[in-house]
């Protein structure tokens, strides 16, 4: 939440979890009008962006037909915000579930599988294997249970690619291709923009 001027982390606090979202949520843009981040999609509920005019954070760039009133007034909810104090964007990309699978573009590290994804350590931790970016694998449920407790070279099963630590440009250009389920008309030029053109 914006509760104060002291929060140090308010313009990267994103709201990822569909329910939070349904009603209203604006796209926060950076001070060079581009997402402060691709994935998760840099979105804050209604309730916030207003807080943040309120306080004089962002500039509104785009509105929902729809209306919210006060006792005194009524308001057009934001649609695209934009932060008028440039954030620099966050270097390094967070170890979680959510970005796994986007790293693996959500697809099975051995066999290409698309559903059903779970992960496999690929030095299993009963072997000494930690969870890490270079170990740890978005894997279907059939590979998983195929590969077992046991090593690559014992399960005879081979990965697309060598896992590693992804960079922050990595992941925003594989989430350009993911793009989420909810995308308002008013945010499309401001998420594409910047992309370049199929040659």
């Amino acid at each position: 939440m914006l509760d104060d001027h002291h929060h140090p982390d308010f313009r990267t606090q994103f709201v990822r979890e569909p329910a939070n979202l349904r009603h209203y949520p604006a796209l926060v843009l950076n001070a060079d009008y581009r997402p402060l981040s691709y994935y998760p999609l840099s979105l804050w509920p209604w309730q916030e962006a207003i807080k943040a005019v309120f306080l004089d954070r962002v500039t509104i760039i785009a509105e929902y037909d729809h209306e919210v009133r006060s006792q005194r007034q009524a308001f057009r909810i934001p649609s695209v915000v934009v932060l008028k104090d440039f954030v620099r964007p966050q270097k390094r990309v967070a170890f979680t579930r959510f970005n796994l699978f986007l790293r693996d573009e959500f697809c099975c590290q051995y066999c290409g599988a698309k559903g059903d994804l779970t992960f496999d350590h690929v030095v299993p931790r009963s072997r000494g294997g930690i969870t890490s970016w270079e170990n740890v694998v978005a894997a279907c449920s059939p590979c998983n249970l195929k590969k077992a407790n046991r090593s690559l070279r014992h399960s005879g099963m081979h990965l697309r690619r060598p896992p590693r630590q992804p960079s922050a440009d990595e992941m925003h250009a594989v989430g350009r291709r993911f793009p989420p389920n909810h995308l308002h008309d008013s945010w499309m030029d401001f998420l594409y923009w910047d992309a370049e053109l199929d040659s």
